[in-house]
């Protein structure tokens, strides 16, 4: 069984666990989409990009690409993002058959380009540069089924026992940070 790979588009660390994920395991992680800020909610506190260890938290993630061998990270200038229309657009993709893809453009439009978060026709254009027929996303992610099964992945996330982007379920077991793929590698070899 494929392991799970909870991300949230606007997360540096779900960043470097995407852009590896298919090096550690021994078949891709199916992705599922959830709205970090909704995890903030029900855990009680948000993110540390709003915190003192701003700065060296950002070094970290900088320092983790380059261990890692991934291009030099670029912080988009309005970074953190009000990400709730591309996680609408993640949970669209999904549906269409091409989350892995659209993932790895928004990633890299952020964390490689260097750029914002696009709005809702950015993210048209990037769905479309990834295969899918981005003319319609601007119309889905305002679907109200849609948005309720965003909500829903994130509840689910919640019960399962996801407290942070990014996180990998492997049967039973939650393993939480960019840092825990191996490990989380290692039970499935077992």
């Amino acid at each position: 069984m494929a392991p799970t790979l909870y991300i949230d588009l606007g997360s540096p660390y779900a960043y470097l666990a995407f852009a590896r994920a298919s090096a550690v395991f021994p078949e891709p992680p199916a992705l599922q989409p959830v709205l970090l800020g909704g995890i903030f909610r029900m855990r009680g506190w948000g993110s540390w990009s709003q915190t003192e260890a701003r700065e060296s938290r950002m070094a970290e993630v900088e320092a983790r690409a380059r261990t890692y061998g991934l291009p030099p990270f670029k912080w988009p200038a309005n970074w953190p993002p009000d990400g709730l229309n591309a996680m609408r657009a993640a949970t669209w993709a999904m549906n269409e058959g091409g989350l892995p893809e659209f993932a790895k453009a928004v990633f890299h439009h952020q964390f490689v380009d260097g750029n914002d978060l696009p709005q809702p026709g950015g993210l048209a254009d990037l769905a479309t540069a990834a295969g899918l027929p981005g003319e319609r996303l601007v119309e889905a992610i305002e679907d109200p089924g849609l948005k309720d099964q965003l909500k829903a992945a994130t509840a689910d996330a919640w019960e399962a026992g996801v407290r942070g982007i990014p996180s990998v379920a492997v049967q039973d077991r939650i393993f939480y940070g960019d840092d825990q793929l191996e490990a989380a590698a290692r039970t499935m070899t077992r």
